[in-house]
């Protein structure tokens, strides 16, 4: 008997409505005419800049009864959830709005969830998987009660594209990372207007977190034709206008609309191909020593390209249709898009991993994590601990080379130098 690995059914799932354009949230808010109550979720800081007013003037005005939420704190905590739902419940919305970062949008959609789900079971849902395709237990279908719209103001997430969503458990402490496409909001409206005022850092941080998504989605193993185009053209907006977008600000604002765009076009992509080893890496990075997610990416991706553009890896990836490796080729391809020139694949890698430093050295990244401010001592102590949590992240699994526990901890190690080395001998 011969087994024979069947190939997964393909799909490309992103919200049925996206808007964009500059004053987008006007036009595309209308289409909720004729709803009765709108719940928005944002943040202290969105709530008290002024951020909600122009939403609020919509409803207002088309007739739809509201309440503002801005409690969301970063890594929202079922606490918070909990404390909305004591809200929404009784208010009824037929509209959930959320305003924000990663935090507000995570936090929305696990309120949509609780809201329309009550009986849910967080740790059924947060089980481990490899493919999404074939969970064991899966979300309904959401949206019977109301309506999720999405609103960026930052421009890296994607978020507002994905069914992917982070809750903590304040009392446990646990971290529970959902995944379910029932979570894809049903309209997402990417107006630059809410990013103009982005200060330097979150520019350079979230334009560097948009820029690992697109890569990490075009070389996952996942990636299909659907997300190659989208990967791409959100790698070539990043290069292009990340550094005009982090120089001038809003005194830019082709640059800033065209990161604004770059950030959910990457969105789209990984919420079909998924991620890879860099953002597994940066998860537990980020969580050990608060660096910043889009920081902890930073320091992170020139190492991994270089580990996963090899001809034969130690471990090959699950994936039916991942037929043989070709992560190297693809980082090529990347390369030849941005017209960085070399003579083959090799070059080629190396010109775009170049490229990405150069990138990181004109916003103001640090160039390693001991850069960012990590001891030596601290580093190491906690070094085995973030090794075994990166190897069972959930992005880990789509990444093109499936890595060894010893691999993980050589890329931490150079990535805290800001070294990049060849991970494989030449024989």
């Amino acid at each position: 008997t011969v087994a024979e690995r069947r190939e997964n059914m393909l799909w490309f799932k992103v919200p049925p409505k996206v808007y964009f354009k500059r004053g987008a949230v006007d036009l595309a808010l209308r289409e909720l005419q004729g709803k009765k109550r709108a719940f928005i979720v944002t943040d202290r800081f969105l709530f008290n800049s002024g951020a909600v007013d122009s939403i609020v003037e919509v409803l207002d005005e088309i007739g739809i009864d509201h309440q503002i939420f801005f409690d969301v704190k970063p890594d929202p905590t079922l606490s918070t959830i909990n404390q909305a739902l004591d809200i929404i419940r009784p208010y009824e919305p037929d509209v959930i709005i959320s305003l924000g970062g990663g935090s507000p949008m995570d936090a929305a959609k696990i309120m949509w969830l609780m809201y329309e789900q009550p009986e849910t079971d967080f740790s059924d849902i947060s089980m481990r998987f490899m493919d999404i395709r074939k969970r064991i237990c899966s979300i309904p279908e959401l949206g019977k009660k109301a309506t999720m719209v999405a609103i960026p103001t930052t421009s890296g997430t994607g978020s507002e594209v994905t069914p992917f969503a982070i809750i903590t458990d304040d009392e446990t402490h646990v971290k529970y990372a959902i995944a379910d496409y029932a979570l894809t909001p049903n309209m997402a409206i990417i107006d630059p207007n809410f990013v103009d005022g982005m200060p330097k850092g979150l520019t350079a941080a979230s334009g560097i977190d948009a820029l690992v998504h697109a890569i990490e989605a075009y070389v996952s193993a996942m990636a299909t034709n659907f997300t190659n185009s989208n990967a791409l053209e959100a790698t070539k907006l990043v290069f292009r206008y990340l550094e005009r977008s982090w120089k001038e600000g809003s005194n830019d604002p082709i640059a800033r609309e065209k990161m604004h765009y770059a950030a959910t076009i990457a969105g789209m992509a990984f919420a079909n191909s998924f991620l890879g080893l860099c953002h597994s890496m940066a998860h537990k990075l980020g969580a050990t020593f608060n660096v910043p997610h889009g920081v902890a990416n930073a320091l992170l991706i020139r190492q991994v390209i270089k580990y996963n553009a090899v001809d034969c890896p130690k471990k090959q990836c699950i994936f039916p249709q991942y037929k043989f490796p070709n992560a190297k080729s693809k980082y090529a391809q990347i390369a030849d898009e941005l017209g960085l020139g070399g003579k083959n694949d090799d070059e080629k890698v190396a010109l775009l991993i170049e490229a990405i430093d150069k990138l990181m050295k004109a916003v103001n990244l640090p160039n390693s994590i001991k850069d960012f401010g990590v001891t030596e001592a601290e580093f190491n102590e906690k070094l085995d601990h973030m090794v075994e949590l990166a190897f069972d992240d959930q992005c880990t699994g789509a990444n093109p080379a499936y890595p060894l526990m010893e691999d993980i901890k050589a890329i931490y190690k150079d990535a805290f130098e800001g070294i990049v080395r060849d991970y494989y001998e030449t024989k």
